[in-house]
């Protein structure tokens, strides 16, 4: 089977299964997005979003936030894992959203990805969730399936990006990368199927016999210590 023909398949099989997908962290604003994403490195959503209405209800916007101790959001974020780094971050990305930006989150790839914390996922994310923008996450989960279902070769993260964004139309971007996150939580997990058990990898893969070993991703040097 060519890749395009797994990616019509995984898209018929996705669409079938999640028609409408929920936003994963909980915001009310562009800035709360940005804060979550970033607090979502290296944790579960479900913790960021049991820590988040904490952190927002003392600060929701970037000028409330450059106005609390960073040993308040210290204390706050510490559940989510590299407080230290996480909580610098957010104190400083709020700093020059105020200086720079008015308080606003900039519609920019090229002007988020210079803030604090912010890598080329986490402004993704926010151009596609915040904005509307078509846009194509590639966080660890959907580089380990688009390498199980045979889409990309799993070089890097940065080659798994451009793969998918080739085999799949524009406009299902947006909807696409949250719709494979949710069916990798639910059918094709990390340390269970192994590219052998699911529908998707059983379709795309047939004869496949042997467990599929992933490639780990490999960040850019500035993105590795927050995505």
């Amino acid at each position: 089977m060519k890749r395009i023909e797994k990616a019509q398949e995984v898209s018929r099989i996705l669409n079938r299964i999640y028609r409408k997908v929920p936003i994963p962290l909980k915001h009310k604003n562009k800035f709360e997005l940005v804060v979550a994403v970033l607090l979502s490195a290296q944790c579960t959503d479900e913790r960021v979003n049991q820590v988040t209405p904490s952190l927002f209800k003392k600060a929701n916007t970037a000028i409330k936030m450059t106005k609390i101790p960073k040993k308040t959001i210290y204390n706050i974020i510490r559940p989510c894992g590299l407080a230290p780094q996480k909580s610098k971050a957010i104190f400083e990305l709020s700093r020059i959203l105020v200086k720079k930006f008015k308080g606003k989150v900039p519609e920019s790839f090229e002007e988020l990805e210079k803030l604090p914390g912010v890598g080329h996922k986490t402004a993704s994310v926010v151009m596609s969730q915040g904005f509307g923008h078509p846009a194509f996450p590639v966080d660890t989960h959907i580089h380990r399936l688009a390498q199980r279902w045979g889409l990309t070769n799993g070089k890097n993260v940065v080659q798994t990006e451009k793969d998918l964004k080739n085999l799949f139309p524009e406009k299902s971007w947006n909807k696409l990368h949250l719709q494979i996150i949710f069916y990798g939580r639910e059918f094709c997990q990390a340390r269970s199927c192994y590219g052998l058990e699911c529908e998707i990898c059983k379709s795309c893969n047939p004869r496949r016999k042997k467990p599929f070993i992933t490639k780990k991703p490999r960040f850019k040097k500035a993105e590795k210590q927050q995505e």
